[in-house]
Parts: C-alpha cells; sequence; structure tokens
C-alpha cells in the first residue's frame, strides 16, 4: 500500500488504530499474545521503506512501555527520510482500554508537512469535541483520525467537526469495519472528498487551499469564527440598556 500511495503521488499515508499490532479486544485479548520483537522489526521495515520512497507515514500500533506498565495506544509519525519524528498516544481512553489495556497519554501532538499542518486523534476521541477545538487552535490544516469504530454515527462526527472547524479530517479505518463506513479524505465544509468504496484498499485525496468549493470554509467562515472565538467583537458592542437587563419582561 505504501507503495501505490508513493506512485499515486501521495506525500503522506494513514493507517488505522492498531494497524501493525492489532487492537485490543477485536483483535488481542491479552498483551502477551503480541511478539513485540516482531513488531518492532516491522515498524522498522516500514521506517526503512518510507525513507526509499520518501512518503510520511502514519501508522497505529501499540507501544510497550516498561513492565508491568500497560502499552500506549499510538500513532507513530515516519518522516520521508524514514526517521520516527514522533508518536502520538491516545488520551481518551475507553473504560475498558484504560482498565485492561493501555497506560492513556497525555499530549497532543502536531507535525508539518509540505506547509500543511497535521494533528492526530483515535478513535473514542471522537467523542470529546475539546480535543477537536484544541487542534483547531493549534493551527492544524488536517486532523488524522484513525479508529477501529463500532458504529456508524461515528462518520457523521468526523464530517460535523470537518465542518465545525473548518479544516480537513483524515478518517482512517480498517476493511472489518467498512458495512458501518469507509476510510475517505472529508473537506473543510464538512463533505466527503475521497471514499475508498466497500472494498480493502487504499483511497488518495489532495488537500487543495485553492479549491473554489473550499473558499467559504477556510477564507470566510474559519477566520471569522476564529475571530468570534476571541470575543472582542462582541464586547466591543455591550449596550447598557434595561430592556436588555430585565429578561422577565415581554
Amino acid at each position: 500500500m505504501l507503495r501505490v500511495a508513493a506512485a499515486s503521488g501521495a506525500r503522506l499515508a494513514h493507517f488505522p488504530e492498531g494497524f501493525l499490532s492489532g487492537y485490543a479486544v477485536e483483535n488481542v485479548a491479552a498483551w502477551d499474545d503480541v511478539e513485540w520483537a516482531v513488531a518492532r522489526a516491522e515498524l522498522e521495515d516500514v521506517a526503512r521503506l518510507a525513507g526509499e520512497l520518501g512518503i510520511w507515514v502514519v501508522l497505529g500500533s501499540a507501544h510497550p512501555l516498561t513492565s508491568p506498565n500497560w502499552p500506549h495506544n499510538s500513532l507513530y509519525v515516519i518522516s520521508e527520510e524514514g526517521k520516527l519524528v514522533d508518536r502520538y498516544d491516545k488520551r481518551k481512553c475507553s473504560h475498558t482500554e484504560v482498565t485492561r489495556f493501555y497506560t492513556p497519554g497525555f499530549e497532543p501532538v502536531v507535525f508539518d508537512v509540505d506547509g500543511f499542518r497535521f494533528g492526530m486523534a483515535i478513535c473514542i476521541e471522537i467523542n470529546f469535541s475539546e480535543l477537536f477545538a484544541d487542534y483547531d487552535q493549534r493551527g492544524v490544516d488536517c486532523l488524522l483520525l484513525s479508529a477501529y469504530p463500532v458504529d456508524a454515527i461515528y462518520a457523521t462526527k468526523a464530517r460535523a467537526y470537518a465542518a465545525i472547524h473548518n479544516y480537513w479530517v483524515s478518517l482512517s479505518v480498517p476493511a472489518q469495519t467498512a458495512h458501518l463506513f469507509h476510510s475517505g479524505l472529508i473537506g473543510p465544509h464538512g463533505e466527503v472528498l475521497a471514499d475508498v468504496g466497500g472494498e480493502p484498499g487504499l483511497v488518495v485525496g489532495t488537500l487543495d487551499r485553492e479549491d473554489p468549493a473550499l473558499r467559504g470554509a477556510l477564507d470566510l467562515a474559519r477566520p471569522w469564527r476564529a475571530l468570534a472565538r476571541a470575543g472582542d467583537i462582541y464586547d466591543g458592542r455591550r449596550v447598557t440598556d434595561e430592556r436588555s437587563r430585565v429578561r422577565t419582561l415581554f
């Protein structure tokens, strides 16, 4: 898939949650079942291939900690030079995850590729709007959202965040969940720009700031909403008026 992505002109390849190690509960009953040395060797092979192809890779896998601590549920960020440059650790783990399988992370992660800033989130974090708002404040152009979803409403939530914050959302899920929705790229206006379809495979989408269909979202809505959130435009128009102060009169 990396070779196909690179041959298609992709600059960054984005993969689902737990893509290499397997995801707890669904694929992994206990961490003793995972051959960590093999998983690390595979990650190193992916990194070497990324360097050979000159493509960035964001890849989901469990990240082992020192025993007896449980692993992080992570996304590795591998540069076009084949170097591991950062790692995002899932912060909002589910009840099952945090009580049986994973150690939570605590930091957001952003990185830049070709003039675009990327942020990352994993699966159930879709339900925590503050994380997506924080990435907006950090100037993210595209949110990389990896998941192993359990319901179809997940895709609706992803589209909503894209439209609310006016950034692209790359949604990557495993083939096992294709009956719910598909991996793809959502535009800053909340519309799906690229969809992998119902079969396992790869879809290539483009982040195009000059797309006329995105002018309203990128050039008008996003800067205006940032101004509105700051609040000054409203504070400067506050009035002293008895008709405003008293809220129990028609």
